[in-house]
């Protein structure tokens, strides 16, 4: 009860829908009949898990961007390397069912005339030590990159631009062939997961209720963190960093903290996307990935803890139409509807309706106290 009062209504109505769709989606999809008009098309389950994940790299972005300042340009390099760890793991559950036969060797590594594994590939045999990747590669990056970069006080715009040139450094690294993560293919074909057929209509669903369970956690941490002392201590840090400084706090350690756990929510949510998706290549740090998430953050209203999840599933179900209808003009209207968003939504969706909310009721209030006024200002007959 005090958990529910703490994190309040708008946390656990989202929660709640969250969890609704992870239980009534593979539902409609594994047990209505195709012909039953409530029955969820197994492509629609694949493509509704993708937009889950992206919700949750935008609530990631949202936890640095919209309570602490920091505009990252650089979290598809977090999702990246989550969905590269997982990619490593299902590489090594194809075995010898490869196309060279190989039981140890992947078949990006056979062509290539690779005697034996990295050393950085072993345990990627085994799902745990995958998932343990999944969490310590891209938080370790993100506590090393962020560090240095606010213990030496980078702020604004300057990291932004380093943040961006991290995720470029990466996609031009693993586009090496030498880098052993098969190069501009990247890893694919994959086979199963946990002894599950990767590609059965079963193992998506699950997947895609696997993605929701996770969302639903982030919301959760995310919540319990923007409204703890730490989550006000965040926002003066956005708010008045220096006067933050001033008054005895470190303002760079609050920072850090928030950048590691968003780098990590980040990277499970790229281990959740790849085996949806099928694949996962060098394209997923391309800078252009980073700056669409900001988008989505923007678009729903960011500091809203609901504002990203919204933005991340509207933005790409547009761009699932669009892009189908007009290829060729996507991008211009992503570009629009950003440039829309800045100039006449600067709040997003959900902070431009809370802002209407709150104007409504000070206004309400201030006329109530009006008539309170007035009805104290008649004289009494009786006197």
């Amino acid at each position: 009860m005090i958990l529910a009062r703490f994190l309040g209504p708008r946390v656990w109505i989202l929660v709640a829908v969250i969890l609704a769709a992870a239980v009534l989606v593979p539902m409609a999809n594994l047990g209505l009949p195709r012909d039953h008009p409530l029955h969820v098309p197994s492509y629609a389950v694949q493509l509704w898990g993708r937009f889950v994940c992206y919700a949750l790299l935008a609530l990631a972005l949202d936890l640095v961007w919209g309570y602490v300042g920091i505009l990252s340009l650089g979290h598809g390099a977090f999702f990246a390397l989550g969905g590269y760890a997982m990619g490593m793991y299902l590489m090594r559950q194809i075995g010898a069912r490869g196309g060279y036969g190989n039981p140890v060797l992947p078949d990006f590594m056979v062509s290539l005339n690779w005697k034996e594994l990295p050393w950085y590939w072993y345990g990627f045999d085994q799902f745990w030590f995958a998932c343990l990747m999944v969490v310590l590669v891209p938080g370790l990056l993100a506590f090393v990159f962020g560090f240095f970069a606010f213990r030496s006080r980078v702020t604004g715009v300057y990291l932004s631009i380093i943040t961006q040139a991290m995720t470029y450094a990466l996609l031009l690294a693993f586009f090496r062939n030498d880098m052993g993560f098969g190069g501009n293919n990247g890893l694919t074909d994959f086979k199963d997961i946990l002894g599950f057929p990767i590609q059965a209509v079963s193992t998506r669903a699950a997947l895609f209720a696997a993605s929701c369970v996770a969302l639903a956690i982030g919301v959760l941490l995310v919540g319990w963190i923007t409204r703890s002392k730490l989550g006000k201590l965040m926002i003066a840090v956005r708010d008045a960093e220096s006067r933050t400084r001033f008054i005895g706090w470190r303002p760079e350690y609050v920072k850090l903290f928030a950048f590691t756990v968003s780098g990590v929510m980040a990277g499970v949510a790229g281990a959740l996307y790849v085996p949806q998706v099928g694949i996962i290549n060098p394209g997923e740090f391309s800078p252009l990935n980073s700056i669409e998430v900001v988008i989505w953050a923007a678009v729903g209203g960011r500091g809203t803890l609901i504002g990203p999840v919204l933005g991340a599933l509207l933005v790409n179900y547009g761009k699932t139409i669009f892009t189908t209808v007009w290829p060729e003009t996507w991008l211009f209207l992503l570009g629009g509807l950003f440039v829309f968003v800045t100039l006449l939504l600067p709040r997003g969706i959900v902070g431009t309706i809370d802002h209407g909310f709150d104007a409504f009721r000070a206004t309400r209030r201030a006329r109530d106290a009006e008539k309170g006024e007035a009805a104290g200002a008649v004289p009494n007959p009786a006197e």
